[in-house]
């Protein structure tokens, strides 16, 4: 318990000290299932929502969490501002409400006028051409896949996404992939970032 705490700690230190967390503007982030491997994210999720204190240099930021629709891959992304916005749902993983407080529809990335920088993704195990594995559900596939149809129709430059994994879940040998899944452009261990993709090289 007490190692993963800290194995947790140092993932969530490095992206908050990276440059390329610092200067984005709009980016997604998932809230850890406790019943899985995930790294938590509590700690980025809080930096973002709390108002920035006196000297602080991180750009303020717009971000979004996943809430599932049902059982046939669909997941919204809704932008939250404070951290009453997120309540549990039946398997107890902290998702927004489909309303704000002054009962207007949250805004779901899709419907954005502005691109996300940066999506901070789970998943079960990686490999080291980026390469994931993710619960079986296919919700975070279609969602990218939507989203960067998306970002490529209105000639936005592509997200970075970036996987927060623990070092034992980065696999050597391959990871089986299917035509839709997509590879992650970096992943974040304790042990450091790793940059897999042309995309990440340039921009981390």
């Amino acid at each position: 318990m007490f190692l993963l705490m800290f194995l947790d700690e140092a993932v969530q230190d490095l992206v908050l000290e990276a440059p390329w967390f610092k200067s984005c503007n709009q980016l997604c982030a998932y809230i850890r299932y406790e019943g899985l491997r995930e790294v938590n994210t509590s700690r980025i999720v809080s930096k973002i929502l709390d108002k920035p204190k006196s000297g602080d240099m991180q750009v303020p930021k717009k971000l979004y969490v996943p809430r599932v629709e049902d059982k046939e891959s669909n997941m919204r992304m809704l932008h939250v501002t404070s951290s009453a916005d997120l309540i549990a749902n039946s398997m107890n993983i902290l998702e927004p409400t489909p309303l704000d407080n002054s009962g207007n529809q949250r805004e779901n990335v899709m419907q954005a006028d502005e691109p996300v920088d940066l999506l901070l993704l789970p998943g079960l195990a990686f490999d080291h051409s980026g390469r994931r594995l993710g619960r079986g559900g296919g919700y975070y596939d279609l969602f990218l896949k939507n989203y960067l149809e998306l970002a490529g129709k209105r000639g936005w430059q592509r997200p970075l996404l970036v996987a927060l994994t623990y070092s034992t879940q980065i696999l050597d040998e391959p990871i089986p992939v299917s035509p839709h899944d997509i590879s992650v452009d970096a992943l974040v261990s304790p042990s450091g970032v790793f940059t897999i993709s042309p995309n990440a090289l340039e921009r981390m």
